[in-house]
Order: C-alpha cells, then structure tokens, then sequence
C-alpha cells in the first residue's frame, strides 16, 4: 500500500530531478495549425507517465488571475445561489433574478479583482452546503455581473451550511489539489451529476481501504466523511506529500526555468500504458500555476487506479495529441469574452477555451479525454 501512495508522493520530486537535456525527438508538429505542439521524452513514475508539451510560441497570459489566486486574496467570491443578494457592488445596477434558495448545481461568482478570471474545469471549491467542482472552463471578464456558475456536488450527503461563501481546496499552492481526471470526465463529458458522484464514492472508498492498512488513526478519521476535498486533503496524506514537497519546492524555480526555455505548456497523461488526458495552456507561466495541483491529481489517478506498470509509447502521445477532427462539435459563447468548444470525435472528447478578451484571441486551455 506504501508503494502506491509512492505514486503520489514522488511526482513532484521526479519532476524536480528531471533533466530535459536528452529530450526525444518528435516526428513532426503534432497539430497542424500556427502554434504547433510536440511530445517530448517521458517521465515515468510506477505505473504514471507524464509526456512534456512544448510550442513553437507561446502567449502573454500575465493579465489572468486563477481561481486560486483570486479566492486567497479575497477578490473573488463564491456563494450559494441564494445569497447573491449580497454580493451586488456596482451602485446603479439592478441585481440579477435568481431563485431564493441555494441548488446543488449552481453557485453565484463575482470577479472583485481588475483582472478577468480563468476557471478550469475540476478545480474544487469548499465550504457553503456542499463542496463543489466547476464544471466547465470559463473567462469571468473585469466588472462583470455576478455569475451563474454550473458546479457539480463532491460531497454527496450534506447540505448543511458550513461557511457563507467557499474557499479554495488548499491554503496554500503545495497543498492545492485539483479533481483527478475519472472525476473531472464526468463532470466536462458526460455532465451527469449521479456519474460524478459515483467516480467520487470509489476513489473515497480506495482511498480509506488503503489508509486503514498504512494509517488507521487517519482512516478511522474519514470514517464518515463523503467530502472528496477531505479524503484528498486529510492530514496523514499532506504530511507524506510535504516530506517529499520541502526539498522540491527548493529547486521548483530552477525546473520551471528549464521549462520555460523550451516552451513547455502543457501534458499528455498515460495509467498503465493507456493514455488518459491531456491539458494544454496558452504559456508556461499558465502551466506553471496549475502544475502543482495537476500534479496530484494525475498521480492519484494512477495510485487509485493501481494495475501494471506498462509504459505508453511517445508516438501513441503524439497521435493521442494530434487527433482533434471530431464528428460533433458544440460551441458556447460570451460575446468579446471567451468561446469554448467541446469537439466529440472517435474514441475522445476535447474542450477548448478561446479568449476573445482584447489583445488576446488565442486558446487558453486545451483539455483532451479519452473514451
């Protein structure tokens, strides 16, 4: 059982040992547009591989404020529906209809800060009558109206009140935690909030039958919760993760640096030799943010997952990357601020999100699925 939770202990540290000085040579761009990806050499970790993405180009993304940025500062605020009332700011302005009482799949934003605000898919808000995740990649613009926001329930069982507004899933960048991909599938693909909660019931489960062999004090401790942020975030878990996150956190910059040099903006992700994931971002800086909570969530798929230790092949992620012609394609659109695209094609489905923010109009995130 140690050895499984190894997986989502010494990501981090991999990533930190990682020399990208024998990279592997791509076949060729990977997506036939301006801004070409490639697949470099694999890291690989027990039964997790993580293929690098590197770009010919990347974009100025410094004017984005991330979810957990703007929730720490207090610039962003998250309530249940039925308190929107209160979060109106703008004198003059006639507040919003909404129904007076609070909905499992709808929460209420407001973008407080002076910059717009990205929102990615499967990041894990805490507090009000349940946890949430949201459920899609959107751009909150600067001023706007409080937002309605689609969010799907990970904590399956309470609805009692436990704080007016939500916080984020960790205090600070190396406790944040994002919800893994069979989680963040069901929530951006088959939008079924029952199919969530099943993917949430079953990583639980694994996760406090393996604590009740190598912890039984912290197992014992969970006993009773549904709240996925918890079981993720529980104190032994954090205690092992932060023995391997100090001497990582110490050379992070440096990783980064050699990252940034080459452009690296995102990752295809392989459990077991089957690749499962891709995200893509619009610059390092962007990839850089989101890297620590990515992170675990990609390696406690591969620790909740267990199986062989087949390694996936770089060709297979370079295909995995480039096949986007899909049979289906549904587009949503905030006129000046943002368009997302969810293409449905043999075998995956993929999600883009386009800024249309002035001085802007390139993809911001890129997410890819298999099926």
């Amino acid at each position: 059982m140690r050895r499984e939770f190894s997986v989502l202990l010494d990501i981090a540290a991999v990533l930190a040992l990682l020399s990208f000085s024998t990279l592997a040579r791509s076949s060729g761009d990977v997506r036939t547009n301006n801004n070409p990806y490639k697949v470099l050499a694999p890291i690989t970790q027990g039964n997790l591989t993580i293929f690098p993405v590197v770009t010919a180009a990347t974009h100025d993304t410094s004017n984005f404020l991330t979810l957990d940025e703007g929730l720490r500062s207090g610039d962003v605020v998250i309530t249940e529906a039925g308190r929107v009332q209160g979060l109106i700011r703008r004198p003059g302005i006639r507040p919003m209809q909404y129904n007076a009482g609070a909905e499992v799949n709808r929460l209420v934003l407001v973008n407080h800060s002076s910059k717009p605000l990205l929102l990615l898919a499967g990041e894990i808000v805490t507090g009000g009558k349940q946890d949430r995740i949201i459920g899609k990649d959107r751009i909150v613009p600067v001023g706007a109206d409080p937002v309605d926001l689609s969010v799907f329930c990970v904590e399956p069982g309470r609805w009692t009140e436990r704080s007016a507004s939500f916080g984020s899933s960790g205090d600070k960048a190396s406790a944040a935690f994002m919800a893994q991909p069979a989680v963040r599938a069901n929530a951006m693909g088959a939008k079924s909030q029952q199919q969530v909660w099943d993917a949430v019931n079953e990583n639980n489960k694994k996760a406090k039958e393996e604590l009740a062999v190598s912890a039984p004090r912290a197992a014992a401790s969970l006993s009773t919760t549904s709240s996925y942020a918890e079981v993720m975030g529980n104190q032994e878990v954090q205690h092992r993760i932060d023995k391997v996150a100090a001497p990582v956190l110490t050379s992070y910059e440096q990783v980064i640096r050699e990252l940034r040099d080459r452009n690296a903006v995102g990752v295809v992700v392989a459990v077991n030799g089957r690749l499962i994931w891709a995200d893509i971002f619009a610059s390092t800086d962007l990839l850089r943010k989101y890297w620590p909570k990515l992170a675990r969530s990609y390696a406690a798929e591969a620790t909740f997952q267990g199986g062989s230790w087949a390694k996936a092949d770089p060709f297979d992620a370079e295909k995995f990357l480039s096949q986007m012609d899909g049979t289906h394609e549904v587009v949503d659109s905030e006129p000046s601020v943002y368009r997302h695209t969810e293409i449905t094609g043999a075998g995956f489905k993929a999600f883009e999100l386009t800024s249309l923010l002035p001085k802007t109009g390139f993809d911001v995130h890129l997410a890819k699925m298999s099926q």
